[in-house]
C-alpha cells in the first residue's frame, strides 16, 4: 500500500485522488514488469526524496519521505544521461556496478524515466527495480513505463498546483489577519411600522487584493481552514466598534457565523461579559449543517446568555426550512431574492405571506433584506412585514456615520 506525506489543506480532495492514481499505476507497472518495487522520487536541489513508494521486500524497506543524496543515486544518473533507462541486468552495465547502492540493495534490473510537467521541469524520475537480473525486459516495456510515466506526472502537477493554490491562499488569510481581520460596517435594520432604527446587520468589508465581496474571502479561509478564524476576528471587530453604542443605546447587533462557528468558535466565553440579549447570531441558510443535534447543543448556552438566533438568507435556497425547523430561530431574514420586486410579483408576495404567518405561528419576527425602492417597502409593511434593511433604508456604514444617521432620524 503507498503511504504519501500529508497533503496541504485547500488540496486535500485532489491529494488523495492523485494517490490512489498513482498508486494504481505504480502496482501495474510492478506487477505487469515482474519488479520487486516501484516508487516516484522528487528531485530536490541535491536531494532525492521518495514521495510514493509501492511494494516491499525482505532485503530493502523504503518509505515515503526518505531521502538521500541525489549523486549517490541512480536518478541523477539517469536524468544526466550516464545510465540508460532500461537495465534488465545490471551486471552488464558498469556505471550502475560502481555504484554501492547496487550491492547494497542489491539491484538487479532496473527502469527509470523522468517526471516532466507541463512546462518542461523535472519533477523526479518514475523507477522499479527488482533484486535480480530480468532480462526478460525490453524497449517495448520501457515505452510502457514511459505512458504511465506521462500520466503520473500529469496527477503530481495536478497535485503541486493544488498546493501551491492553498499556500497562496491560506498567505492571503492570515495576511488579513494579522492585520487584525476585517473591517466592519453597520447596516441599520428599522421597524415598519414607526421607522424606528432597532439595530443592525455587521458586515465584514476587505480592502486587501484581490479585491472582491466578503463571501469569496469567506469561502477562501473555509477552503484553507482558517473560516473559523476570520470569522471569528469579524465578529470581535464588530462587537469592538459596537461598544460605544451599546453604552449609550439599547440596539440590536446582527453577526453573520456559519455552523462551523457556532459549534467551535468559543462564542460563549466572547458573549458572557456582553449585553448578549443584544446580540442577533446569523445562521446563513447557504451553510451546510452536517449534525443539527450538536449545533443546537452549541446554542443552547447562548440562547441562556440572552443571544437571539436569525435565519439569515431565507428563500434563496433549499435548505431554509430545515434550519428553520431545527434550530427554531427568533427571527427569519428574507432574502433579496424575495424582496427584489415584491410590490410588482404577486408570487414573491405569497410566499413572503406564508413565512410571515409561519413566523407568527412561534412567536418569531421577520426582517427582510435587500429593500431597495419605496414601493418594496410599503409592500412588505402591508403583507405584514416587521422590519426591513436595504440600500433604500441605509448602505451598511461606520460607526461614526450610524450616529450622524440616527441624529438625521
Amino acid at each position: 500500500m503507498i503511504q504519501v506525506p500529508g497533503s496541504t489543506l485547500g488540496g486535500d480532495l485532489i491529494a488523495a485522488a492523485v494517490t490512489a492514481d498513482i498508486e494504481r499505476v505504480l502496482k501495474t507497472v510492478r506487477q505487469h514488469l515482474g519488479m520487486d518495487v516501484a516508487f516516484v522520487s522528487n528531485v530536490i536541489g541535491d536531494r532525492r526524496i521518495f514521495r510514493y513508494v509501492e511494494g516491499q521486500t525482505d532485503r530493502v524497506l523504503l518509505r515515503p519521505g526518505d531521502a538521500g543524496p541525489l549523486d549517490e543515486s541512480y536518478c541523477q544518473r539517469i536524468l544526466d544521461g550516464r545510465l540508460p533507462e532500461l537495465m534488465p541486468d545490471t551486471t552488464q552495465v558498469p556505471e550502475a556496478t560502481a555504484m554501492p547502492v547496487t550491492s547494497d540493495m542489491p539491484i538487479g534490473a532496473h527502469m527509470s524515466v523522468p517526471l516532466r510537467f507541463s512546462d518542461g521541469s523535472i519533477y523526479g524520475t518514475f523507477c522499479c527495480f527488482s533484486h535480480e537480473a530480468r532480462p526478460s525486459l525490453n524497449p517495448r516495456d520501457l515505452d510502457v513505463m514511459r505512458a504511465f510515466a506521462e500520466i503520473t506526472a500529469h496527477q503530481i502537477e495536478l497535485r503541486e498546483t493544488a498546493r501551491r493554490e492553498a499556500a497562496v491562499k491560506r498567505a492571503r488569510i492570515e495576511a488579513v489577519l494579522a492585520a487584525g481581520g476585517p473591517t466592519m460596517l453597520f447596516q441599520p435594520i428599522i421597524m415598519l411600522s414607526d421607522q424606528r432604527v432597532v439595530g443592525v446587520e455587521a458586515l465584514a468589508r476587505f480592502s486587501a487584493e484581490p479585491l472582491r465581496t466578503p463571501d469569496k474571502w469567506f469561502a477562501e479561509a473555509a477552503d484553507v481552514g482558517l473560516r473559523i478564524e476570520l470569522e471569528t476576528a469579524a465578529i470581535r471587530n464588530a462587537i469592538e466598534s459596537w461598544h460605544g453604542i451599546w453604552a449609550d443605546l439599547p440596539l440590536q447587533l446582527g453577526l453573520n457565523c456559519s455552523p462551523t462557528t457556532i459549534i467551535e468558535g468559543r462564542l460563549e466565553d466572547l458573549f458572557r461579559d456582553l449585553p448578549a440579549d443584544r446580540i442577533v447570531l446569523e445562521l446563513t441558510e447557504h451553510d451546510q449543517v452536517e449534525d443539527y443535534l450538536i449545533l443546537n447543543d452549541r446554542l443552547r448556552p447562548l440562547r441562556d446568555l440572552g443571544v437571539k438566533v436569525a435565519i439569515d438568507d431565507t428563500g434563496s435556497g433549499y435548505a431554509s426550512m430545515r434550519h428553520i425547523l431545527t434550530t427554531r430561530p427568533n427571527i427569519i431574514k428574507l432574502d433579496i431574492s424575495l424582496t427584489k420586486r415584491i410590490d410588482l410579483d404577486p408570487m414573491r408576495r405569497a410566499l413572503a405571506e406564508a413565512l410571515i404567518g409561519f413566523a407568527t405561528g412561534f412567536g418569531g419576527r421577520v426582517v427582510a433584506e435587500g429593500v431597495e425602492t419605496e414601493r418594496e417597502l410599503e409592500a412588505l409593511r402591508a403583507i405584514g412585514v416587521q422590519a426591513a434593511q436595504g440600500y433604500h433604508i441605509a448602505r451598511p456604514m461606520t460607526v461614526p456615520a450610524f450616529r450622524q444617521f440616527l441624529a438625521r432620524r
